[in-house]
């Protein structure tokens, strides 16, 4: 593709065939520009930018992009002490005159891939670069430390930051850049996350209702302390004598609960689709792998094909909820369980078994002090613990060496106080979207049942909570909640889902085309076997005939098993 950047008006239009507010202007001329403090706003000193750079089309058909300019900047702070917010925006010469914004994930600390794809994105369209929007991302306002990705709660304004703060001020100086280089603010802005980045596409929607048209919301973490207090109590099991199963174990567990709650979609497919009834059936204690008792004889650790008596204990903490008997001042009065049974929470292989084993149970039990944790380690402890493990030492007692083992989430103690102010900058659960909703705003809202890092359940409340304060019908006219059955937390070997949420997203929101009929693919277990995507709590029943790879020989049925 020709290079447009610092072609002269004219010779531009001609070009493009773009209206002359929408002619891209130079790349260089970013360079070094300043952003005010006023064009941001939340408090702050203001944006600079640090780099400009042409980049030449490219990419691998079908998700291919064109030229297109990328900046970097930096959002100052007020604190001194505070870092400054890193940002990316890539500006392309082909405009739709749309923009996208990407969340970030775990603790954040580097800014998402801006050129790359929306969470669970088609791998057979462009990603939104490639379609023409202008995307920006930042790290939330600190650079993470891989050894203590929590470190920089150190600081209040990086906290607040990394709460939310960071996300205002981002839009903000991308929609100032945007302005300068095309003479033009975007028509339409997306925003779209998942986990960490799905709690941030629900903060913008609550709490800046008329910067966003629409978000794609997976998997959000949007009750995040909730979460991390049910981090703590599923870490301390797992630290109990005996009670860290090894991966072959956890293989054993989803080979038993596959073999019990598989078919009860209708066939055999490898894939838990009825994962409610699943959890109301299996019982490790009772379950059996290839007609064998999945517990160990005499219920003691005897072989890697089955689980001992402590073992199951701790696992029913991962499946049951936590409740607390104390007030949080955000309101949360408990965190679910998760859908243990059926559930990949780690099991011998490589590739992307890899990243499924070190966002569940990973290799090493919790210990104090923590063994290293994340996914950029081959070796670690569950990816909840050294979540928890991070929480309660930077976020919580601000003591490096706590032993975060000895607070009890259900009994905090002198931490209460603490714990419930923070309740306020990371729990993200308003329910009134009324202002959003009122703006044409559209929510796209999926998460797969076979999450282990945060619960679909959870996800699953939420949006009953704002069908409850807002009502079915006004819900409804904004708002589409799906779970995918098999998909796990970002990447699965089981059911890997890519879904076309975008163009989806765009149909309703400019054209007033409700989402219908959605379909979701596999890239990994099955690679283009495709299933309904169902709205909740639909999920997708085999109808007796036909090709079991094909959506078109599924049908979305609810709880009530009636059709929809």
């Amino acid at each position: 593709m020709q290079r447009l950047c610092g072609l002269g008006g004219a010779a531009l239009l001609a070009l493009t065939g773009l209206p002359a507010q929408a002619a891209p202007g130079s790349c260089a001329a970013l360079a070094s520009l300043r952003i005010p403090a006023a064009a941001i706003g939340l408090p702050s000193s203001g944006a600079q930018v640090t780099s400009a750079t042409p980049v030449v089309a490219g990419g691998t058909p079908p998700q291919t992009y064109g030229a297109h300019c990328e900046v970097s900047a930096e959002i100052l702070p007020l604190d001194p002490g505070a870092p400054s917010i890193r940002m990316r925006l890539v500006l392309p010469e082909q405009w739709n005159r749309k923009a996208m914004m990407y969340g970030g994930g775990g603790y954040n600390g580097s800014v998402p891939n801006v050129a790359g794809n929306v969470p669970a994105g088609p791998l057979d369209r462009p990603t939104p670069l490639g379609r023409g929007y202008a995307v920006f991302a930042s790290d939330s306002g600190h650079v993470a430390d891989p050894a203590s990705p929590g470190a920089f709660a150190w600081n209040e304004e990086a906290l607040a930051n990394y709460a939310h703060d960071a996300l205002k001020k981002t839009r903000d100086a991308a929609l100032y850049l945007i302005e300068r280089h095309y003479g033009a603010r975007p028509e339409r802005s997306y925003f779209a996350g998942g986990s960490t980045g799905g709690r941030e596409a629900l903060a913008v929607v609550q709490q800046w209702p008329a910067d966003f048209h629409g978000a794609i919301v997976l998997y959000p973490a949007y009750n995040a302390l909730a979460l991390d207090l049910q981090f703590g109590r599923i870490t301390r099991a797992l630290a109990a004598p005996g009670a860290f199963p090894s991966l072959e174990q956890r293989a054993a567990l989803l080979e038993a609960a596959m073999q019990a709650c598989d078919d009860l979609d209708g066939v055999r497919d490898g894939v838990i689709s009825h994962q409610a009834a699943c959890n109301a059936r299996f019982d490790p204690a009772r379950a059996r792998l290839d007609g064998k008792p999945l517990r160990c004889p005499g219920g003691a650790s005897t072989s890697e094909r089955c689980l001992s008596d402590a073992q199951i204990r701790a696992l029913r903490v991962f499946d049951t909820p936590i409740r607390f008997d104390f007030p949080l001042a955000s309101g949360e009065t408990h965190y679910p369980g998760f859908n243990t049974w059926g559930t990949d929470l780690g099991r011998p292989g490589s590739g992307v078994q890899l990243v499924v084993n070190r966002l569940g149970l990973n290799t090493l039990q919790p210990s104090y002090p923590m063994p290293v944790h994340g996914t950029g380690f081959e070796e670690g402890a569950p990816y909840h613990s050294g979540f928890w493990d991070e929480w309660v030492r930077y976020f919580v007692t601000r003591n490096p060496t706590f032993n975060s083992l000895t607070l009890d989430p259900q009994n905090p103690g002198p931490w209460l106080a603490r714990i419930s102010e923070l309740s306020l900058r990371q729990d993200v659960n308003q329910t009134d979207l009324s202002a959003f909703a009122d703006n044409g705003g559209k929510i796209l809202m999926a998460h797969g049942t076979s999450d282990q890092l945060v619960s679909t359940r959870a996800t699953a409340e939420y949006y009953e909570r704002v069908r409850r304060d807002m009502g079915p019908g006004k819900t409804r006219r904004f708002l589409r909640y799906y779970e995918i059955p098999g998909y796990a937390h970002a990447a699965s070997t089981v059911f890997n889902a890519t879904w076309d949420s975008l163009s989806a997203l765009e149909d309703w929101v400019e054209r007033g085309i409700e989402p219908r009929r959605q379909i979701v693919a596999d890239s990994v277990g099955v690679p283009g076997r495709t299933r309904p995507l169902c709205e909740y709590p639909g999920w997708p029943k085999y109808v007796g005939k036909g090709d079991v790879d094909s959506a078109s020989s599924f049908v979305c049925v609810n709880s009530r098993n009636a059709m929809h």
